[in-house]
């Protein structure tokens, strides 16, 4: 079974997107019995919380239901028990170092596996949810091309 976390800052918007979003994909292909997906934050912030509204209407119109994810922070336990360690952006990847040492190169961020490298902006701040959205969602089909095809 391969396993996937993927982390950002309270795992309240990109990071439950992605989870959720992968874990779309992964069904699709009749995949989801080889698939193991969750998502945590770096921050205490939100620890508890439920996926943030606009976040939850975007995955409602695909049909997704996510009412029962609740934030959680990343833990050290979280380094030996996945794969893949998938962050949003480059704050993650410095923050998710302070939690556990990357010693076996699981720690990448999203959209490193697409042909366009560069940090998902946090929608919290930017508003801009569909871009957040078409972004995670092409991060998630590169990296689930990338395990498959590895």
């Amino acid at each position: 079974m391969i396993k996937i976390l993927f982390v950002c800052h309270g795992n309240i918007c990109r990071s439950p997107m992605a989870e959720f979003l992968m874990k779309e994909l992964v069904s699709k292909k009749g995949l989801e019995n080889d698939f193991y997906i969750e998502s945590a934050a770096t921050s205490t912030e939100e620890i508890g919380n439920g996926v943030y509204p606009p976040v939850k209407r975007i995955l409602s119109s695909r049909g997704i239901d996510c009412s029962g994810k609740h934030a959680r922070q990343m833990t050290r336990a979280d380094y030996d028990r996945f794969d893949y360690i998938v962050c949003m952006d480059g704050r993650n990847l410095r923050n998710m170092g302070y939690i556990a040492s990357d010693t076996q190169g699981k720690y990448s961020r999203l959209l490193d596996f697409t042909n366009s490298p560069h940090d998902v902006a946090d929608p919290w701040y930017s508003g801009d949810f569909e871009t957040t959205e078409r972004e995670v969602e092409a991060g998630c089909e590169a990296l689930l091309d990338y395990i498959l095809n590895k």
